[in-house]
């Protein structure tokens, strides 16, 4: 039997001192919360850091695990997102990121289309002190279980 495979992949519901919520616009996938993969030898917490920093420009300071997402279709992939708080740096976009803006819950909801990552996003946003975990299939997003770690 094959060992199995996954990507993992870590992403931050950023915060400012106002309250606002940070996003990038990805090439294909439109506006989102900062997130990518986890490099090997490296932990959720730097990598979270690490990812912020290179799509935005800002530095960051991850709070609670706030959800988990599980896609079970190939390429499999285990998504661990957190609620972190901007400290300094000056908003760049990146290759991975064409635009970076900050905007309020309401907007934030509007800009984020695509169906995962608006989801997503609406769940980092009703975080309540319980980790969410879902898992899902995508194209179209169905999703397979709804739970909480907490």
């Amino acid at each position: 039997m094959d060992q199995p495979k996954h990507i993992i992949v870590v992403g931050c519901l950023v915060r400012n001192d106002t309250g606002q919520v940070l996003l990038i616009r990805h090439p294909r996938r439109g506006w989102e919360i900062p997130q990518g993969r986890v490099e090997e030898g490296e932990d959720l917490f730097a990598a979270a850091r690490r990812e912020v920093l290179e799509e935005t420009g800002m530095t960051v300071e991850p709070g609670p695990l706030a959800a988990v997402w599980s896609k079970l279709t190939p390429p499999a992939a285990l998504i661990f997102n957190f609620l972190a708080t901007s400290r300094e740096g000056t908003l760049r976009s990146s290759e991975e990121s064409l635009e970076v803006a900050w905007f309020t819950d309401e907007e934030a909801l509007r800009q984020v289309t695509h169906p995962v990552n608006r989801d997503r996003l609406q769940v980092l946003l009703d975080f309540d002190g319980r980790i969410v975990y879902r898992s899902y299939t995508p194209n179209p997003y169905q999703l397979d279980v709804e739970t909480f770690l907490t």
